[in-house]
């Protein structure tokens, strides 16, 4: 992109220090927020910082009083919610303003990963067998549902509230971590198949034509002793952890015919969600070759260093023409 843009990036209002309100300062801080504005910066453009909390006026205020060329979306909740993130794209819309990113309804479909696994699986796209347990109600463990299973939040991201507890062997366990669930997180427990494979990430590119980047897949190397064997809230961000167990992310090794078919898999899945831009598919990958979608993340952390920005850099985009990318992509939506 050439030409200087106004570029409102909202973000999380919690993610914007107080003491340095604009990013302007260097920080060893790695933070998506700061890497997206200094690079936007770093490509000629004019950046404002809007940060979304509890208030719906003081977003529309904003947007009026200092109308951007386009908004890079990076909100994922309202009011500390995260299943109101598909509302905060939905006043964009309502507004007209242009925004990176998937809207409102890819929001929906894929924040409730009940709902997404129903889709998916409506549309022959595996995902694991799951029931949905809320609270107030006896838990009951259907007899389809083979153990073990994995219990997780229905609404949360980043394997929040996922830990090695979360896998369950029996019904007194299930009953156990659904009640964590519910008193800890206040919301429906999702309980699923556990998936035995291998781990992928793999980001997704595009609207009218999708590219796939490489997979990344994340390797359990020590699991034999009792070590991790999903992603926990403590693999995905404690590096000593991971060192600990020996888990270490990589580019996937996978044979020509395999990577084709999960590149399909990723693009079926980007249309029938309804993505816009980019997003982050997270899946396993079992020893017959078979593709199991686990989650399905629109707008994911695209931190320079973190999975999508490294599978990008392999792919040869560098993590400032990759900002670009993103930007041009919902540019270019709008004016089709």
């Amino acid at each position: 992109m050439k030409r200087s843009l106004n570029v409102t990036v909202m973000m999380d209002e919690g993610w914007i220090p107080s003491d340095d309100p604009d990013f302007s300062r260097d920080s060893q801080k790695s933070q998506t927020e700061r890497h997206v504005v200094a690079s936007l910066r770093a490509l000629g453009h004019n950046v404002r910082i809007l940060g979304v909390g509890y208030d719906v006026q003081a977003i529309v205020h904003d947007l009026s009083e200092h109308p951007p060329d386009i908004v890079f979306n990076l909100a994922e909740q309202f009011g500390d919610n995260r299943q109101l993130d598909k509302n905060v794209a939905a006043i964009l819309e309502l507004m007209e303003v242009r925004f990176t990113g998937t809207g409102s309804a890819g929001l929906m479909l894929c924040r409730n990963k009940a709902l997404c696994k129903q889709l998916l699986g409506l549309h022959r796209i595996r995902v694991p067998g799951f029931v949905m347990l809320p609270p107030a109600k006896s838990v009951r463990h259907p007899k389809r549902l083979r153990f073990p299973l994995i219990v997780k939040p229905l609404y949360e991201d980043g394997s929040e509230g996922i830990s090695r507890a979360s896998i369950v062997n029996n019904d007194a366990e299930l009953t156990e971590r659904a009640g964590w669930v519910h008193e800890r997180l206040h919301q429906v427990a999702l309980a699923e198949e556990y998936i035995d494979g291998r781990e992928l990430y793999v980001g997704v590119l595009g609207n009218k034509r999708l590219s796939v980047l490489p997979p990344r897949e994340l390797s359990f190397g020590d699991s034999h002793n009792n070590g991790p064997t999903i992603a926990t809230y403590r693999v995905k961000f404690d590096a000593k952890y991971r060192q600990k167990w020996q888990i270490e992310y990589g580019f996937a090794d996978l044979p020509a015919d395999v990577t084709a078919n999960v590149a399909r898999v990723a693009k079926r899945t980007f249309r029938l969600l309804q993505l816009q831009d980019y997003c982050r598919i997270d899946l396993r990958l079992t020893a017959e070759n078979k593709i199991v979608i686990l989650e399905v993340n629109p707008n994911p952390d695209i931190a320079y260093g973190d999975e999508f920005a490294e599978a990008a850099e392999h792919a040869g985009i560098a993590y400032n023409r990759l900002i670009d990318r993103i930007l041009s992509l919902a540019l270019r939506r709008y004016e089709s």
